[in-house]
């Protein structure tokens, strides 16, 4: 309950300010409506022809970036009202508050790609594996939102003020996302870059989702070893954010 209430609490503060979901659309919308037409026509052949398919995973990826870091800005601006400070006092667990701020993430994650996956459709995107492959897109952002909201969080409380923390969070969302293969296919890479976007866990993450729209059969071993990483990264983000909180409380 207590989850819930930090849960619900922290969606009204978005939708209070509906500024911040516009702000973290606005940049993805961009890509996928101007970068895709742009580069359709030069990208076909690495795209098998429709290379707005092939970058809406990356994409949807994205928005979930966006999504996590602007969550981070929550706490900036309760601590200005003093309202992070009196959650601290209050007999609330500490688990609860970090779980409660991380699934607002995910849940605003999956309100903003449900945006990208409709616009996407409108822009001839099919996705192969059907209604199935739809659902188990579910879990794969689930797990990126959450294991993101949890780091963002951590970063959040160690730093002084939003200025800082918007610089380091777009310095890590865009290195994780142009070192991974949201915009090019792996075969296109090579050299010490291949290693750097093999073990960036995002690009599995991207390559799931893009085989779940462009493949009618579903890779069952890929999935569910990508699921399963990113749930021990979920597990280290929860208990670092929660670390960091606890570290809060004391000093």
């Amino acid at each position: 309950m207590e989850t819930i209430n930090i849960l619900w609490r922290n969606i009204k503060w978005r939708f209070q300010t509906p500024i911040s979901i516009l702000l973290t659309i606005i940049q993805p919308l961009i890509w996928l409506l101007l970068y895709s037409a742009i580069a359709n026509q030069s990208m076909q052949k690495i795209s098998d022809g429709n290379y707005t398919a092939f970058i809406l995973p990356g994409i949807m990826v994205l928005v979930t970036f966006a999504c996590c870091s602007s969550s981070g800005y929550i706490n900036f601006t309760m601590k200005s009202k003093g309202s992070f400070y009196r959650i601290l006092i209050a007999p609330v667990r500490r688990s609860s508050i970090v779980l409660g701020q991380m699934l607002e993430a995910a849940c605003v994650s999956f309100f903003e790609v449900a945006i990208m996956v409709i616009m996407g459709i409108f822009l001839s995107v099919h996705i192969a594996s059907g209604f199935i492959g739809l659902l188990l897109m579910v879990p794969l952002i689930f797990l990126t939102a959450f294991f993101m909201s949890g780091l963002a969080y951590a970063i959040s409380l160690c730093l002084p003020h939003e200025a800082i923390y918007e610089t380091i969070m777009n310095l890590i969302v865009l290195s994780l996302f142009f070192a991974s293969t949201a915009l090019f296919p792996m075969k296109n890479i090579s050299g010490a870059l291949k290693i750097i976007v093999t073990i960036n866990p995002f690009t599995h993450v991207i390559n799931c989702l893009r085989s779940l729209i462009l493949c009618a059969s579903i890779d069952w071993k890929s999935l569910l070893s990508v699921t399963g990483l990113f749930i021990c990264l979920c597990c280290g983000s929860f208990a670092l954010a929660l670390w960091r909180l606890k570290k809060e409380t004391v000093s």
